[in-house]
C-alpha cells in the first residue's frame, strides 16, 4: 500500500466550487517571499526507518516568511488558540512582541523539541554573522498536531537534521498536500489528512494584495464533515475508523499575508481562522489543539536591536478588513479539502488491521449532489 506523496486532484479540480479569487499556485506561497518546504518519514516508502513494531509516518513542515534572506528582519505576527489542547512555541513573544523571526515549522506532538533545536541551529548558522556580533536569541515557531494512530509517536523519530532538510528544501510555487511534511501521519474527519493549502487575492485602494493559508489537519469526526454547507459526515459512513467516538486530534492553521497589518489586527485575523475550520464542520473539539497563527510580510523593518528610537509603520483602517477576513476563512475552508483529497489510504498503527481512507473525490461529489 503506497503512503507515499500523492498527486490527486485538489478541491477546484474535482468540481467544487469556492468563492474569491486564488493566486497563480492557490496555496501560500503566493505571498511573495514565503516558502514552504517538507521532510517526510515513511516506512512504507523506506523500511529501514521501521525500528519496532509499528510504522514510521511522520515529518516536518516549515514555512520561510522572509524565504533565505541572509539578514534576519521579522515579520509582524498575531496568534490565537480556539482550543489550546496543543503546542506553538513563541507565541508568548508574538503576543508581546509583536513579530516573529525565522521559520514557523510544524510537526507531530512528540516531535517539538528537536524540531525547535534544528530551527534554532538553521538561524544561529544562516544569520551566522548577526548572531556571531550580537547578542540575539533565535525563538522560532514550532507547532504540532497527533500522528499516534498512524505512526509509532513514541518512537521518536523525527530528529533536528529532519528539521533542517525541511528548511533546506524550502521552494516557492507549487507545493505538495497530502501526506507530506508534518501532516503525513494525519487524520481528518476519519478520512486521511495532512497538510493542505489554499490563497485568496483582492484590491485595495487600488494595490494588489494576496493572502495564503497552510494548514495540518488532523481534525473532526466523521459526522461532523460538512461540505459546501451540507452535512455529509452522517451519510458517508463507510471505511470508520474503530473506536473514533470522539475527536483526537488538532489543526494548526498559518495565515500569510503581503497587506500591511498591525500585530493586533493580525491577531484578529488569526482568530478568523475559527470560521473558517467550521465551515468543513468542526466545532473546535474538547480534545482538539486548534491553534493559528497569522504573519505579514509588509513593513520590512531591521531587528528592534539594530534599529533607532523611532519606527515608520503603515497599516489597513480596521473598516476595510471584513475582505480580508473573509478571504482567510474561505481559504481554510479550501485549504482543509485540498489536504483530504491529496490524500492516500494509510494502514493504522494503533489499532492495527485497520486503515484510514483518504476521501474519495466522486463519492463526495456524488452525495453533494444528491444533498442538494
Amino acid at each position: 500500500m503506497d503512503a507515499g506523496i500523492p498527486t490527486k486532484p485538489r478541491a477546484r479540480a474535482i468540481g467544487l466550487t469556492f468563492c474569491g479569487e486564488t493566486g497563480p499556485y492557490n496555496a501560500i506561497t503566493d505571498v511573495p517571499g514565503v516558502l514552504v518546504g517538507y521532510e517526510t518519514l515513511s516506512s512504507y516508502v523506506d523500511p529501514a526507518l521501521q525500528t519496532g513494531a509499528l510504522p514510521v509516518l511522520t515529518g516536518v513542515t516549515a514555512i520561510l516568511p522572509r524565504g533565505f534572506d541572509k539578514t534576519p528582519r521579522p515579520v509582524w505576527a498575531g496568534q490565537f488558540s480556539l482550543n489550546g489542547n496543543g503546542e506553538m512555541t513563541g507565541t508568548h513573544w508574538v503576543k508581546d512582541g509583536g513579530y516573529l523571526v525565522g521559520p514557523v515549522m510544524i510537526t507531530n506532538s512528540h516531535s517539538v523539541g528537536p524540531v525547535h533545536d534544528g530551527a534554532t541551529r538553521w538561524m544561529v548558522e544562516h544569520y551566522a554573522d548577526s548572531w556571531q556580533h550580537n547578542h540575539l536569541w533565535a525563538m522560532p515557531v514550532v507547532a504540532e498536531t497527533y500522528d499516534g494512530v498512524l505512526n509509532d509517536i513514541n518512537g521518536f523519530h523525527v530528529t533536528k537534521d529532519h528539521a533542517l532538510s525541511a528548511i533546506k528544501s524550502a521552494k516557492s510555487g507549487t507545493i505538495e498536500e497530502g501526506n507530506v511534511g508534518g501532516g503525513t501521519g494525519m487524520i481528518c474527519y476519519e478520512y486521511k489528512g495532512g497538510t493542505g493549502t489554499s490563497s485568496r487575492t483582492f484590491a485595495i485602494d487600488g494595490g494588489n494584495f494576496t493572502l495564503g493559508v497552510l494548514v495540518q489537519a488532523n481534525h473532526g469526526i466523521r459526522p461532523w464533515l460538512t461540505v459546501s454547507g451540507v452535512r455529509l459526515g452522517e451519510t458517508m459512513c463507510a471505511d470508520r475508523i474503530p473506536g473514533f467516538k470522539n475527536e483526537r486530534g488538532s489543526i494548526v492553521c498559518i495565515i500569510a499575508t503581503d497587506l500591511p497589518l498591525s500585530p493586533l489586527q493580525l491577531e484578529k485575523l488569526s482568530r478568523r481562522a475559527t470560521i473558517g475550520i467550521s465551515k468543513s464542520g468542526s466545532p473546535g473539539g474538547n480534545n482538539s489543539g486548534d491553534i493559528f497563527l497569522a504573519f505579514s510580510t509588509a513593513n520590512e523593518a531591521e531587528l528592534p536591536q539594530f534599529s533607532g528610537p523611532w519606527r515608520t509603520f503603515i497599516s489597513l483602517n480596521d473598516e476595510f478588513l471584513d475582505q480580508v477576513y473573509l478571504s482567510a476563512v474561505e481559504a481554510i475552508e479550501e485549504a482543509v479539502l485540498n489536504a483530504m483529497l491529496a490524500a492516500n489510504d494509510v494502514p493504522t498503527a494503533r489499532p492495527t488491521g485497520s486503515v484510514c481512507k483518504s476521501i474519495d473525490g466522486k463519492e463526495l461529489l456524488d452525495n453533494l449532489n444528491f444533498s442538494c
